[in-house]
């Protein structure tokens, strides 16, 4: 039996939704809630969820989680560069 060797993180069930946003929904993110850029939480570059969907540096990441409470939560990331050790 021959295994896939491709594993798309995405996929699994506790992988939350993750999607590039566009230059235009960025910039309404940041006049809804009156934030820059340097505001928002950091994603490394290299989290596997980043390389599945092909984000890179400096974009910004949406996340939509299932929320119990709220039935969905929205977050978001800039994706910066790991630094090095």
């Amino acid at each position: 039996m021959a295994l896939n060797a491709e594993l798309n993180v995405l996929k699994h069930e506790m992988v939350p939704e993750h999607s590039i946003m566009s230059e235009e929904d960025v910039k309404s993110l940041f006049s809804l809630y009156n934030i820059g850029q340097e505001h928002l939480p950091k994603l490394y570059h290299d989290d596997p969820a980043v390389l599945a969907i092909g984000a890179r540096i400096n974009d910004v990441i949406k996340i939509v989680r299932k929320s119990m409470t709220a039935g969905r939560a929205e977050s978001y990331r800039q994706v910066v560069k790991r630094p090095k050790k």
